[in-house]
């Protein structure tokens, strides 16, 4: 890919949260290197299995919608009636009191507005048009369209999870979920069992595509809008970790931005995924890969992708949550979901270069030569156009700091083919701002 030329980066980690038999042991891929700056997190070791069991602790009810109910302190005493000018004032202030809760309604529906997905004959994803209010309400909402995936492969089988898009029987799940995978067979949360076909995929996203026939009443969930997420916001997480179906846990928005990487088993960096995550406290452990992360309103926010692993050389500590679970945001899930439903494949943004992966300074180095001794700006593409030079360091993408290639990649990444840019570039130790229309790729 032009965008990538990965040459022996320093070994860090991600873990995936599959579960697979065939994953055991597995290490990811290079995030951005510890050197290149202050607030990217360092990679992590593949999760290796089910941890051991924790001593048991005190059941704590945590239910974040909650609210303690109103009590009375002090009545007083009883009044002598209303006078005209208290029954206007009591006008006048039930008028601004309306005003003010018509006002806030706006702007929580604004927040919450779901995003449809619009598939090739397939019409848009149901929405309920109910509010859950509380982690049940939520759970009751989004159980029927979430579903378990058991995947055979050539190394093993193991479990992950997805949930269902459209009447048409299309399930969104990760990719290293059926990446191996010879037969799949899909579980809802009823317990019905059938065989699904994958439509689909892409490793530089981590999202695939599959598809069941025959099954009537299908319920798929209502998509939200990721862009709207702010940190703090109360999500829940369906998924089978460690193949226990149908397991709720709840949180909330940690951060979001988080530029993460994950997988390259293959060694050459073509299977590694770029993620701008979303970043949540609710448990993820393995078999969550591929589940929905839910905002209040039970819309999809995101898909649950990878989580921080436990200290990586604590073989006791493997595999568990340690309440680092990061998601694919549903934007970019909504648009690869429509691609490969429509194609098989998805395209990817690229802006024609390839980077010095091995620049210890802060920001993204455009490399001196490309592949196969091909110049390192490829011509006439958008990075060509937008005057971008061989030895240039892209420093910002839209006024947002660039601390190393990983994160230029992940930066790109979460934009769509033909979207405009702004790239602040270092050049002789000067700085300018050029402007570039990101090119189209397509995606494996």
């Amino acid at each position: 890919m032009a965008d990538r030329q990965q040459t022996d980066p320093a070994p860090q980690w991600w873990s995936r949260p599959e579960g697979t038999a065939a994953d055991a042991g597995r290490e990811g891929v290079p995030a951005p290197r510890p050197e290149g700056g202050e607030g990217v997190p360092a990679p992590l070791s593949e999760a290796a299995g089910p941890a051991q069991a924790p001593a048991p602790v005190p059941a704590v009810r945590y239910d974040p919608w909650g609210e303690q109910p109103l009590q009375v302190v002090d009545r007083g005493r009883q009044g002598r009636g209303f006078r005209l000018w208290q029954v206007a004032a009591l006008a006048a202030g039930t008028a601004l009191l309306a005003g003010g809760i018509g006002g806030y309604l706006g702007v929580l529906a604004e927040r919450q507005s779901s995003t449809r997905l619009e598939l090739p004959q397939a019409g848009a994803v149901a929405d309920k048009g109910r509010a859950p209010d509380s982690v049940a309400g939520i759970a009751a909402t989004a159980l029927p369209g979430v579903v378990t995936l058991h995947v055979r492969g050539t190394s093993g089988s193991g479990t992950g999870t997805g949930f269902v898009l459209d009447q048409q029987g299309h399930i969104l799940t990760n990719n290293h979920v059926v990446a191996d995978a010879k037969e799949i067979a899909v579980t809802f949360s009823s317990g019905e069992s059938v065989s699904a076909e994958l439509v689909g995929r892409d490793s530089g996203y981590d999202l695939a595509v599959v598809k069941v026939s025959g099954v009537r009443g299908l319920q798929p969930l209502s998509l939200g809008n990721s862009e709207n997420v702010r940190v703090g916001d109360p999500v829940v997480a369906i998924g089978a970790p460690f193949d226990l179906s149908n397991t709720v846990t709840a949180g909330i928005i940690s951060a979001t931005g988080r530029p993460v990487t994950a997988g390259g088993d293959k060694g050459d960096g073509s299977d590694i995924s770029y993620v701008d995550a979303l970043q949540t406290d609710a448990p993820i452990n393995p078999g969550n890969s591929g589940g929905p992360l839910l905002d209040a309103k039970a819309h999809v926010v995101g898909i649950n992708s990878a989580i921080r692993g436990a200290d990586k050389d604590d073989p006791a500590r493997q595999g568990g949550s340690i309440g680092l679970g990061f998601a694919i945001p549903i934007n970019q899930g909504k648009r690869v979901a429509e691609e490969l439903i429509r194609t098989g494949r998805a395209t990817h943004p690229v802006i024609g270069v390839t980077l010095d992966m091995e620049y210890a300074g802060d920001g993204a180095r455009v490399g001196d030569k490309g592949e196969d001794g091909k110049p390192a700006v490829v011509a006439d593409g958008p990075a060509a156009r937008a005057g971008i030079k061989a030895g240039d360091v892209i420093a910002k993408v839209n006024g947002q700091r660039v601390r190393g290639g990983d994160e230029l990649i992940i930066k790109i990444r979460a934009h769509r083919p033909g979207d405009p840019l702004t790239l602040t570039v270092l050049r002789d130790g000067r700085e300018r701002t050029l402007e570039l229309v990101l090119g189209s790729a397509n995606g494996s």
